[in-house]
């Protein structure tokens, strides 16, 4: 038995779940034009690899900020099964299920928060996840996030607490990812795998000669 491990976002699903609940608080009302405006520039940031994770989280967790987990995960189920469930790559939920056949344990680690990449992962059956934890006091999220970003070298801190704690290994892993954010940690498992990657690591699998996936 190994470890497969799933990045989410462009990997898991055609999108990325961060700017899609942004236009949900949109329809709600919760944020406005500039919002959405602000959240692609800093998407886009992301995507060539100049993101500071620390400022999207403070930008994209404010509208949440003094809500309830409670009215979240209310309004993220419904979201999830009308905006997340159609973009689902039918390939991956083929992996998935090629890593439990063979008896794998299935991991999502992602650079979202957990709000959103818990019910997406349950979704896809998946029952673990590594997120970016959001802060809680008094019963509310405060904006604010807990712990080391699962983002870039922050997934692999994440990943190694996450294995002494399950008494795990990286012996036999496998990853999954689309992004040149996550070539430290493909380039730490024994089977790094590429989907539908970004320019970067496209040109990084072919040299390196890592599988190359095109999901749909």
């Amino acid at each position: 038995m190994a470890l497969a491990i799933f990045d989410l976002d462009e990997t898991l699903i055609h999108g990325d779940c961060p700017s899609l609940w942004s236009k949900q608080m949109n329809r709600l009302g919760w944020v406005d034009s500039e919002f959405l405006k602000k959240d692609a520039e800093l998407m886009d940031a992301y995507g060539r690899g100049h993101l500071k994770m620390e400022d999207y989280m403070a930008f994209s967790l404010e509208p949440i900020a003094g809500r309830t987990p409670e009215e979240i995960e209310h309004l993220v189920e419904p979201w999830v099964e009308e905006f997340i469930e159609p973009i689902i790559f039918s390939d991956a939920c083929k992996k998935i299920a090629e890593h439990r056949k063979a008896g794998d344990r299935i991991l999502i680690i992602s650079a979202s928060g957990t709000h959103l990449v818990k019910p997406i992962a349950e979704r896809l059956g998946v029952d673990e996840i590594l997120g970016i934890d959001l802060e809680i006091r008094n019963g509310v999220y405060t904006g604010n996030t807990v712990g080391t970003l699962t983002y870039r070298e922050g997934k692999i801190t994440r990943l190694l607490e996450w294995l002494d704690q399950e008494e795990e290994n990286l012996e036999g892993a496998y990853f999954y990812s689309d992004s040149r954010n996550d070539l430290p940690l493909l380039s730490k498992v024994d089977h790094p795998n590429v989907v539908n990657p970004d320019p970067v690591l496209r040109e990084h699998a072919e040299k390196a000669e890592w599988p190359i996936h095109q999901w749909a």
